[in-house]
């Protein structure tokens, strides 16, 4: 439960943030007409992803089991590399995205007749991205934890994202988020990882990969799966008590280059770069 809130929380409160950004930029700039187009974006967007989220979870259930497996381990791998990319993608963009967005408004509405239908195009985008990275790993998450927890959890993330959107929209609340983002982005790294590992067992389970499939280590006596911590290790991180040599080699093989690239501090062009970009908008 606590990994799906956590999820949509994060990429709901990321949704928001653009929209927010878009909306406030929009008023500043006296062109608060063009709202109502913005919300026609945003709800376009959620009905797509919502819509396409229920078709793949009512259509997988029809596979076999084989097929079924090999499903469950091409969607963990679409997360896996969704996630990272929502990770490393937040970090790079983090410092410019209200420069870049803003630029990105002024070019939608000064192209011409369509301007209006190139704002909702922008708005769709932004929130579909968001909505299609939330849809394929919510996919793999529900396949870990098949109760109802995972929903509930899902659903409740996304509310507190939208409240807490409109907050700090209407200024009511202060978030550092710089902090927000590098922590959250470390803890998916993990649960990103774990998904990787979950891949590589449902391609076993598949038929397609049988290497490398004695046991690493057994826990059962020492962390099972079936107490308290050890399920809330198996739900947020896919822990497993006695995880194949293929599983902890995944593992690792992701988990050490993710984290790696993580603590590397950004190039001082790049930071360089957003600063020069930033000034030049002001000038305009």
């Amino acid at each position: 439960m606590f990994v799906p809130f956590l999820i949509m929380f994060r990429e709901g409160l990321e949704a928001a943030l653009i929209v927010s950004l878009i909306a406030s930029y929009l008023k500043r700039t006296q062109r608060g007409l063009w709202l109502g187009v913005v919300w026609i974006g945003v709800f376009v967007a959620a009905a797509l992803c919502l819509a396409l989220g229920l078709f793949i979870n009512a259509t997988t259930g029809e596979f076999p089991q084989k097929q079924q497996e090999l499903f469950e381990g091409i969607v963990a791998v679409v997360a896996v590399c969704i996630l990272t990319y929502m990770v490393f993608w937040m970090r790079k963009v983090s410092r410019s995205i209200k420069v870049h967005l803003e630029g990105a408004i002024d070019n939608a509405l000064n192209s011409g007749r369509g301007q209006g239908w190139a704002l909702v195009a922008m708005v769709f985008f932004a929130v579909a991205r968001e909505g299609l990275e939330s849809v394929f790993f919510l996919l793999a998450a529900f396949q870990q934890d098949v109760g109802i927890a995972a929903p509930i959890g899902a659903m409740l993330g996304l509310g507190a994202a939208i409240v807490l959107g409109f907050l700090i929209y209407y200024g009511g609340v202060k978030l550092h988020l710089a902090k927000f983002f590098k922590w959250t982005s470390l803890f998916i790294l993990f649960v990103a990882a774990g998904l990787a590992a979950g891949a590589a067992r449902a391609f076993h389970e598949a038929g397609l990969w049988n290497g490398l499939q004695d046991i690493a280590f057994d826990l059962s006596n020492t962390l099972s799966t079936h107490s308290l911590f050890g399920t809330l290790l198996e739900g947020m991180f896919g822990y497993q008590e006695a995880p194949s040599v293929s599983e902890v080699l995944v593992y690792f093989l992701y988990l050490i280059p993710a984290l790696f690239f993580f603590f590397m501090p950004q190039g001082k062009s790049s930071v360089a770069a957003t600063a020069a970009s930033a000034g030049q908008k002001t000038q305009r």
